[in-house]
């Protein structure tokens, strides 16, 4: 008779009900699921929304990275059960799929662990400064914090850990932290996974990472369908099942099935629609400007260091903290940060200074030169706005603001490499840019905007804008 005792449930909008391990009925000294979700480090992602700031203007995207985590967990399973099989196939020194679908559970269920108040914002404009990310962060608080209850966990809801067989803490890692080509070290301070650290691990894990750092994962999975779901913008974003039933892994990597292709292209269409109507939303991006510039006027108040030197304060760091202590700022005997405590509130009632002037959108096709485009980075987009502008205008407080997206990887991406296609015709497997219609999806594309103190001078910066992307100054690239 099957022991309920060991298994607990969640219900989840997306996905329904999500299982886990339940530390009842299992054996002494195993740790189940449910602990390590229970575990501070897992709760406090209750406290840090999904949707960094987003959620202050869709009033229904309240959403967490605990849920989202959860989702994750639950979308490991579904791929270790569609792909368990042909990995083995290409890899026949693969562990138990037992061992493979505890460690992709236990990665989806860690990915976002190192996250701080606001989420990706907080890596920019927080972690940077000490080489860091929340994946980097992250695996220090795996292997300071984590790694004893992970080498106990010997079973999920649907199989379990062969005998001898005991999880690696440091393949949870590995998973979680994107690879980085040599030479690429996108954070101040140098500090990124070594060029050659996937080349020690081994073949099937190299595989696995695909799933975590590849063009479709199960993060990005769960993320769009969740975000798109709880912002209103679709109930159903895309069709995850076909997608996962036509994938599988062959000796080159993960690889689609030419029937699961349009599910794909639907993924990538859906997901960059997302960030083009809710994560690059104008007001979003007005409130990310504002953010940053009280944060860099007020991050040392906020946290004393490097976290890594301070986990345990960092394990209690959440947005609930972050606006509860600036919250108190206003009554501040001190004058500075009774100034600063000002900001914050207004910055709270969504009093915003900065106010969209002119947008224009700029796609990048396979080919076309990014890097060399004035768009590249804010400061040479200011500039060169600056350069177009009448002269009695050139001193006009402006801020500049290019997103960016990635709709798939490029030649040179870190990511790119890891997914493929079957052609089942004669069974042979291409790159995905092989077939026209993944190849006519744009490799990338930037939201430019120009934002001003109030509109009196729309129509020049209109101008000035239309005048780079229309006339050359983005690399002849495609703008709407």
């Amino acid at each position: 008779m099957r022991d309920f005792r060991k298994e607990s449930l969640s219900h989840d909008p997306i996905h329904g009900y999500i299982p886990f391990t339940s530390s009842a009925g299992l054996p002494e000294g195993e740790t189940a699921e449910e602990e390590i979700i229970d575990h501070p480090w897992l709760q406090r992602l209750r406290q840090i929304h999904q949707l960094q700031t987003a959620w202050w203007v869709f009033p229904t995207a309240e959403h967490t990275r605990f849920q989202h985590v959860l989702g994750a967990m639950h979308l490991a399973s579904r791929a270790a059960e569609e792909l368990y099989e042909s990995l083995r196939e290409s890899c026949p020194d693969v562990p138990s799929r037992g061992y493979v679908e505890s460690l992709l559970r236990l990665a989806a269920l860690l990915h976002d662990v190192g996250h701080g108040p606001f989420g990706h914002f907080f890596d920019e404009h927080y972690l940077a400064e000490y080489g860091l990310n929340h994946e980097l962060l992250g695996g220090e608080i795996i292997r300071r914090e984590l790694a004893e209850p992970i080498r106990r966990v010997r079973r999920n809801p649907y199989s379990q850990l062969a005998d001898g067989e005991t999880l690696d803490p440091e393949q949870v890692v590995f998973l979680i932290t994107r690879p980085r080509q040599e030479g690429q070290f996108p954070f101040r301070g140098g500090r990124a996974e070594s060029p050659d650290a996937a080349a020690d691990a081994p073949r099937w894990l190299r595989r696995l990472r695909a799933l975590f750092s590849g063009l479709y994962t199960v993060d990005n999975m769960d993320f769009v369908l969740r975000d798109a779901y709880m912002s209103g913008y679709s109930a159903r974003a895309f069709d995850i099942d076909r997608l996962l039933h036509y994938s599988m892994f062959t000796e080159q990597g993960l690889t689609i099935h030419e029937r699961g292709l349009s599910a794909l292209v639907r993924f990538i269409s859906v997901r960059a629609e997302l960030f083009r109507a809710i994560y690059f939303h104008r007001t979003v991006r007005a409130l990310d400007l504002e953010l940053q510039e009280l944060f860099l006027d007020g991050k040392r108040r906020l946290f004393p260091g490097d976290p890594r030197q301070h986990l345990d304060q960092y394990q209690r760091f959440t947005e609930w903290s972050l606006l509860m202590e600036v919250a108190r700022w206003p009554e501040s005997p001190e004058a500075e940060l009774r100034e600063l405590g000002v900001r914050w509130r207004d910055f709270l009632a969504r009093r915003l200074r900065w106010k969209m002037a002119c947008e224009r959108t700029v796609f990048f096709a396979p080919g076309e030169a990014e890097r060399g485009s004035v768009l590249s980075d804010a400061a040479s987009f200011e500039a060169a706005v600056r350069g177009q502008l009448p002269k009695e205008l050139k001193d006009l407080p402006l801020r500049m603001d290019t997103a960016r997206h990635i709709h798939r990887p490029g030649a040179h991406a870190a990511s790119s490499g890891q997914n493929f296609l079957l052609d089942p015709a004669d069974g042979s497997i291409h790159e995905l840019d092989d077939r026209v219609l993944f190849h006519r999806i744009p490799i990338s594309f930037r939201i430019c905007r120009i934002y001003a103190l109030d509109d009196r001078h729309n129509a020049e910066l209109a101008a000035a804008l239309d005048r780079l992307t229309d006339g050359g100054g983005a690399d002849d690239a495609t703008n709407m």
